[in-house]
């Protein structure tokens, strides 16, 4: 339509305008008379006319309507453009913040742990099932990481251990996985005991305090450390806190439910303690 009108709306245009000038000129050489002759011109040519101008209006409405809507899908492509490179930005900023705050997280424990050296990873998989519980994260041997390395959360809980090393990459065994074993320390009353993982609560997400004295004062909301005996951990960390405490089917002994510290289903980051002064 475009085309069309493109390449004949000026001789519409032309034929408009003798029309509209003979009429005009009929009417000067009649001088107003209405004669039989020019009713019968204009009863012919009015119709003619008015069906003309409709036409113009029509094209001056096309074209109008052609030029504006080139102008608006230009617009529209500017603006389209446009938020591309602003989501671009938004999105370099948001990684610039996380970015920001690992930093200040590592500087964070650093400082407060000062008898510490870590490295920071990135959490880049997850495998659950019934029989283990892992993590993958995205540094190994060639950043020192050696199995047996704990690893902990900005908040100084603890994740797993590093049970495989590859160059580049580790694989850890979580808090809840059943071949955790530890020792561990309730907060509050410095009773020691094991702290290990269970097939029967992994599922649930959840890990055990065991081997508990027959006088421990153990109870429900008892926030549960890293004991450091023996100088394989770090001392300090938080493991997890008491939801229950029960009895074994036997009867014999008691032993606690613990539920982790560390969120282990959202953890991006986490730290890889590589060395520590050791707590005998």
């Amino acid at each position: 339509m475009k085309d069309f009108l493109r390449n004949n709306g000026l001789l519409i245009l032309i034929i408009a305008a003798l029309l509209a000038v003979l009429t005009g000129v009929g009417s000067v050489f009649l001088r107003g008379t209405a004669n039989p002759l020019s009713n019968v011109l204009n009863v012919v040519a009015t119709p003619v006319r008015d069906g003309l101008s409709w036409l113009a209006h029509q094209t001056e409405a096309i074209y109008n309507y052609a030029f504006e809507y080139d102008a608006l899908k230009e617009e529209n492509e500017r603006l389209r453009k446009e938020n591309a490179d602003l989501a671009a930005t938004a999105r370099e900023g948001e990684a610039a913040s996380r970015e920001n705050e690992r930093l200040r997280q590592l500087l964070g424990l650093r400082e407060k742990r000062s008898d510490i050296e870590l490295e920071a990873a990135s959490v880049t998989a997850r495998s659950t099932s019934n029989w283990t519980s892992t993590l993958t994260i995205s540094k190994g041997s060639a950043e020192d990481v050696a199995v047996g390395d704990c690893v902990i959360d900005a908040a100084s809980n603890l994740v797993g251990v590093v049970s495989e090393v590859g160059v580049n990459w580790s694989t850890l065994i979580t808090v809840t996985d059943a071949s955790l074993d530890m020792g561990g320390l309730v907060s509050r009353t410095e009773c020691a005991a094991i702290v290990e993982g269970d097939f029967s609560l992994m599922s649930q997400g959840k890990l055990k305090l065991t081997y508990l004295p027959d006088n421990a004062d153990v109870a429900a909301g008892d926030q549960i450390l890293t004991s450091g005996r023996g100088g394989v951990y770090p001392s300090g960390l938080v493991v997890g806190s008491v939801e229950s405490v029960l009895t074994d089917p036997s009867g014999m002994t008691r032993y606690a439910v613990l539920t982790p510290a560390a969120d282990l289903d959202s953890l991006i980051e986490v730290f890889v303690i590589k060395s520590f002064n050791i707590v005998e």
